[in-house]
């Protein structure tokens, strides 16, 4: 518990940094966000997750909001929740300045306390959006926590960068990791500067992180008493993750014509069956 607390402790600092590098740079252009009034949510999302209207959702580790609110500019009544006090700050901020203030609400609190911060709310859907995952040691436990907070009948939705990607260089497809860590180990990263810009000139540069094998991510949900209803894996994703990636007219970032494809990303849908009224217990 030592550990996991110094864990947090740690990859919380290097998140309340870098909020402020991500709400002002062009990364995620936040101005564009406010003028454009629409949705900023990758187009496999919308047609696996449908309809959102009238629907609740909550969005785990939402950073400042943008996902969440794109959700909310769909229809659905939105909640974001992240354990970085700036971020959830911010989220507020940008809630009121887009008119989303009565959709859409923020709460502070670590995803293994989600329960005890939404006080036992269920929802109809709980959303997970991209590089979530990795920042979380237990994931046994995140997914007992996602079925806690579903409503019977509603679904979790994750879309995450695929584990296999991480086993390779930064430069080439030399494998340079190991697809199998033991969530003991962590692994720890020194690394000035933030993704959204890495120029950036920042102070709190470890973190801990992990990587979740697909089969543990499934296997998690399946024991948390979840039906899968599908897992798709895709050819493609949202980052240069290396300097030979070519950008298509999505934006997306795909491997150069000719090569061979790997997995990038992935998403599923997972659903609490509808008279489930208890969460199952934890097992070994």
């Amino acid at each position: 518990m030592e550990d996991r607390e110094k864990w947090f402790r740690t990859n919380r600092a290097n998140w309340d940094e870098r909020v402020p590098i991500h709400t002002k740079g062009e990364f995620y252009d936040v101005e564009g966000f406010k003028r454009s009034g629409e949705a900023r949510l990758r187009p496999f999302e919308l047609r696996e997750v449908g309809d959102v209207r009238e629907k609740s959702l909550l969005h785990l580790q939402c950073h400042f909001g943008l996902d969440t609110l794109s959700w909310a500019r769909l229809g659905a009544r939105v909640t974001g929740l992240d354990f970085s006090e700036p971020a959830v700050e911010a989220a507020r901020k940008l809630a009121r300045e887009v008119g989303l203030e009565g959709e859409a609400r923020f709460v502070r609190a670590n995803v293994y306390g989600a329960r005890e911060a939404l006080a036992g709310e269920r929802f109809d859907i709980v959303y997970t959006g991209f590089g979530a995952l990795n920042w979380l040691p237990d994931i046994r436990g995140w997914a007992r926590i996602v079925a806690s907070l579903l409503a019977p009948g509603g679904f979790l939705y994750l879309a995450e960068f695929h584990p296999f990607a991480d086993v390779f260089a930064d430069d080439d497809l030399t494998v340079e990791h190991g697809y199998f860590h033991p969530p003991e180990r962590p692994r720890v990263w020194n690394e000035p500067g933030t993704y959204a810009d890495l120029e950036a000139e920042t102070e709190n540069n470890v973190t801990y992180e992990w990587n979740h094998t697909l089969g543990a991510v499934v296997t998690a949900l399946a024991r948390a008493g979840l039906a899968l209803e599908f897992l798709h894996e895709h050819d493609h994703t949202l980052f240069p993750r290396w300097p030979f990636l070519v950008r298509d007219g999505s934006g997306a970032y795909r491997l150069p014509a000719g090569e061979p494809s790997l997995p990038l990303m992935y998403s599923l849908r997972a659903r609490k069956k509808a008279g489930a009224r208890h969460e199952p217990s934890p097992g070994p």
